[in-house]
C-alpha cells in the first residue's frame, strides 16, 4: 500500500530476547506487537492495538520478562506469527479505510524491528510478507533531519527528542511534518558484474564463513534478508581446486547496514551457524572484480539465473551443451548465454557457466545434475556473477606450468624438456618413442622419465629432455593433441627446473605447480647436529678391531675440538638426469618411517677418520629412505666418496653412534634383510626397532 504522510501506522514491537539497541541480535523469535493509527490532518490517535505471539521455542530471558511483563503462559495461549500478521493487515486497512483514506506510512522508533527481526524471521519460516513492511520512515532520522543539534540519530530516544522540543507528547513532534526520509527493503538480490577499477567502501564489506558449500548467492542474500546488498555484492570464495570453500564476501549499501549484518554473527542457516566478520574493499574486489570484456558483456544481461556446469569433456562444444539441457531449459540468446571457461592458451578446462531468464528453467537445467554427455557425468551448480569472474581471473592466470623462483644462485635453464600429459595408464617407453616420430632423434640419451603415482602406478605423465629448447618447441608443435592409441596428449614445453620439482615430488594441477616439501620452508630437511663430545681416547682393544686397511689413508688420532657440528645435506639436482624408468618420481618426502635401525659405534676416533665416508654413507642412506625410489636422483655427486678419503676432513665431533630411520621398506622384510642391506658397510649395528 503507498504510503501517505498525512496517516501513519506507528509500529512496535518486542523478541523473547534481547531488545532496545540489541534488538534481533540473539536470534531470538518475535513475541510481541503493538501499533496504532495517528492521523496528522486531524490530530486524531486511535485505540492502541497489542498482539501476543507464540513462538516456536517459548522461552524467555529476564531482560524480556522485566520489559514486557510477559509469561510463559500467555504466550502459549497466542497466536503464531503469520496469523497476528494477517490480522495486522486486516485491522489497520479497516481503520484507514474508515479515516477515508487509501494509503498509510509505517513509523517505527528506529530500523531494528523491521530489518533485523521481522524480515529475518519471516524469511526463515517463509512467510509473505505485507507491503507495508518494504518500505518505512525511521522516526529517530526524521528528528534528526529537523533537529541536527541534537545528538547522533542512534543515541536519540522517544524522552529526549521530547525534551528537545520541550514536550511532552509525541504526536507532537511533527506537527506539520511531510515525511521524506523513506527507507526501503529490498524484495530480491540483484546479481550484476564488478570491474576491479571500481571504488569499494571498506565500511561496507563483511566475510560470512561457515556457509553450506551448494549455497548461493540467494541464499546468502536470504540470510541477510532485511538488509540491502548492493547490486552483484555477493563473492562466494573458491579454494585452490576452484571448489567453494564455505566463505562468501558482502557488499551492502552502507556502513549501517554493514554494522547490522555484523550483529548476525553466529546466526543459523538451516542447521549451520555462520560467522561473519569485518573485511575490506581490496579482499571484495580481489574476488569479485573483472577485467574481461568477454565476462562483462556475458553478465550484462540482467535478472538472469547463472548456472555453473563443471566435468565438461574437454571436446563439447557449444551445441552439445544446448542439446544436454534440452528444450525444457532454454538457455538466454541461445550460444550467447554460454561461457566455456579456458586457459590462457585457449584449452577448456571443463567448465562452464550458462545464463536462464528465470527461476523455472534453471530448476530444470539443475535436475540434470550428474547426468551423462559423452562418456562423462555432469555437475551443475547455482552460481554468482562474482564466481563467474573469480574463476575466469583464476583460471585466465594460470601459467601452463606455474614454476617457482629458483634457489639463491641457481642459474635458469632453458626450457628444453617437455612434458605429456594424459597418456594411456599402459603406454610405455617404446609407446612414447613412436609417439614422437621424426622427433625421437632429438631427445637426450635417457631422457625420458615416467612418473608414478604413489602406488607406483602410471599417472598419465611424462617428460622427455630435449637437445635443445627450439627442439622442445617444434615437438609441442607437432605433437599436441595428437592421439596415442584411444586418447589424444597434451603436449608442453617446460624447463629443467619444473621437470626437477615434479620429479622430486611435487605435484601438477590445473591450478599449476604445487612444489615438493623439501623445496618449502617449513619442510626443509633437518639439521642433524652431532651428539655431545666425549673425552675418552681409542683403546688398545678397541685400535685392534679396526685395522687401517679400511681406511684409504691411516689418520693420527687427534684429540676431539669445539668446533660446529657437521650436518648432512641434500644434494641437489644435477643438471644431466640418469634415472631408471621404474622409479616412482612422484615420492613424497620427508614422511614418518616404519622401521628404525640404529648404527652405534663406539671407537670415537675411528669415526672421526671415516668422517667423511659416514656422511656420504648416511646422506645416500637418507635419501634412498627418504624418497627410496630415486636413489640414482638424490645421489652424492661422483667421487665424493673417494674425494672425502683423499683430502684432509674438517674436524668433526665424536660421535658415540648414529640413528638411521628407513622408511618404504616392503611389508615382508625381516631384521635378516636389514642387515643384508648394510653388508659391506664398515658399521656396527646395536639394535632394530620397529614401529
Amino acid at each position: 500500500m503507498a504510503s501517505h504522510s498525512d496517516t501513519l501506522v506507528v509500529f512496535f514491537g518486542a523478541t523473547a530476547g534481547a531488545n532496545g539497541g540489541k534488538l534481533g541480535s540473539d536470534e531470538r523469535e518475535i513475541i510481541l506487537l503493538v501499533w496504532q493509527i495517528v492521523d496528522l490532518h486531524e490530530k486524531k490517535v486511535g485505540k492502541i492495538q497489542q498482539r501476543l505471539i507464540k513462538p516456536d521455542t517459548i522461552e524467555l530471558t529476564d531482560q524480556c520478562k522485566e520489559e514486557t511483563g510477559l509469561s510463559v503462559e500467555e504466550l502459549c495461549k497466542a497466536e503464531p506469527l503469520d496469523t497476528v500478521l494477517q490480522q495486522f493487515q486486516q485491522a489497520v486497512s479497516a481503520e484507514v479505510k474508515a479515516l477515508g483514506r487509501s494509503s498509510y506510512t509505517l513509523c517505527v522508533d528506529g530500523p531494528l524491528l523491521i530489518r533485523q527481526a521481522i524480515h529475518p524471521e519471516a524469511s526463515k519460516k517463509n512467510l509473505v510478507l505485507p507491503e507495508c513492511f518494504y518500505s518505512f520512515v525511521d522516526l529517530k532520522r526524521e528528528f534528526h533531519k529537523c533537529c541536527p543539534n541534537a545528538g547522533p540519530v542512534k543515541d536519540l530516544t522517544l524522552p529526549s527528542m521530547c525534551a528537545s522540543v520541550i514536550i511532552k507528547q509525541p504526536l507532537c513532534l511533527f506537527p506539520d511534518h511531510k515525511f521524506s526520509l523513506f527507507e526501503t527493503v529490498k524484495y530480491k538480490f540483484e546479481s550484476g558484474a564488478c570491474s576491479k577499477t571500481e571504488a569499494v567502501d571498506s565500511e561496507t564489506v563483511i566475510r560470512a564463513r561457515g556457509l553450506p558449500w551448494q549455497s548461493s548467492d540467494q541464499d546468502i542474500a536470504r540470510f541477510f534478508k532485511g538488509l540491502n546488498i548492493a547490486k552483484g555484492g555477493v563473492a562466494l570464495c573458491l579454494n585452490t581446486q576452484g571448489r567453494r570453500n564455505g566463505e562468501a564476501l558482502v557488499r551492502f549499501i552502507n556502513s549501517e547496514h554493514r554494522d547490522m549484518a555484523l550483529e548476525r554473527h553466529k546466526h543459523h542457516m538451516g542447521s549451520r551457524y555462520i560467522e561473519v566478520y569485518k573485511a575490506t574493499g581490496e579482499e571484495f574486489l580481489k574476488i569479485a572484480g573483472g577485467t574481461s570484456n568477454e565476462v562483462a558483456q556475458f553478465l550484462s544481461k540482467e535478472n538472469q539465473v547463472i548456472i555453473r556446469m563443471r566435468g565438461l569433456p574437454f571436446t563439447a562444444t557449444q551445441q552439445d551443451v544446448l542439446g544436454f539441457l534440452g528444450p525444457e531449459s532454454p538457455v538466454t540468446d541461445g550460444t550467447e548465454g554460454l561461457l566455456f571457461v579456458k586457459y590462457p592458451d585457449g584449452r577448456p578446462t571443463g567448465d562452464a557457466f550458462v545464463l536462464f531468464a528465470c527461476e523455472e528453467y534453471a530448476q530444470n537445467a539443475l535436475k540434470k545434475h550428474k547426468q551423462i554427455l559423452g562418456k562423462r557425468y555432469i555437475e551443475l551448480f547455482r552460481s554468482t556473477a562474482a564466481e563467474v569472474q573469480q574463476v575466469l581471473n583464476r583460471y585466465m592466470s594460470t601459467p601452463l606450468i606455474s614454476t617457482l623462483p629458483p634457489p639463491p644462485m641457481v642459474p635458469v635453464s632453458t626450457r628444453d624438456c617437455v612434458r605429456l600429459r594424459g597418456l594411456p595408464y599402459t603406454a610405455a617407453i617404446e609407446d612414447i618413442l613412436e609417439f614422437m616420430g621424426e622427433h625421437t632423434i632429438d631427445i637426450k640419451p635417457h631422457g625420458v622419465h615416467m612418473v608414478l603415482n604413489q602406488q607406483g602406478r602410471p599417472s598419465g605423465d611424462a617428460f622427455i629432455q630435449m637437445k635443445s629448447a627450439d627442439r622442445a618447441f617444434m615437438v609441442t608443435q607437432k605433437c599436441h593433441k595428437k592421439m596415442m592409441k584411444d586418447r589424444y596428449v597434451e603436449v608442453f614445453q617446460c624447463s629443467a627446473e619444473e621437470m626437477s620439482f615434479v620429479l622430486m615430488g611435487g605435484t601438477l594441477n590445473r591450478s599449476g605447480l604445487s612444489p615438493p616439501p623439501c623445496k618449502l620452508p617449513c619442510l626443509s630437511p633437518p639439521t642433524y647436529a652431532a651428539f655431545p663430545a666425549q673425552t675418552a681416547m681409542l683403546s688398545t682393544e678397541a685400535a685392534a678391531l679396526y685395522q687401517p686397511p679400511l681406511l684409504a689413508t691411516p689418520r693420527t688420532p687427534q684429540p676431539p675440538t669445539h668446533s660446529p657440528a657437521p650436518t648432512l645435506t641434500y644434494y641437489s639436482p644435477q643438471p644431466q638426469l640418469y634415472m631408471n624408468m621404474n622409479m616412482n618420481y612422484t615420492a613424497y618426502y620427508p614422511r614418518y618411517y616404519s622401521i628404525m635401525t640404529v648404527i652405534h659405534i663406539t671407537q670415537y676416533d675411528f669415526l672421526y677418520a671415516l668422517c667423511s665416508n659416514i656422511i656420504d654413507l648416511l646422506t645416500n642412506l637418507l635419501s634412498i629412505n627418504l624418497s627410496p625410489s630415486t636413489v640414482s636422483y638424490f645421489a652424492a655427486p661422483p667421487g665424493s666418496m673417494a674425494a672425502a678419503v683423499a683430502q684432509p676432513a674438517a674436524p668433526v665431533l665424536p660421535q658415540p653412534g648414529a640413528l638411521v630411520r628407513m622408511q618404504g621398506l616392503p611389508y615382508s622384510a625381516g631384521v635378516k634383510d636389514i642387515l643384508s642391506f648394510f653388508q659391506g658397510y664398515q658399521v656396527t649395528i646395536v639394535n632394530i626397532t620397529t614401529h
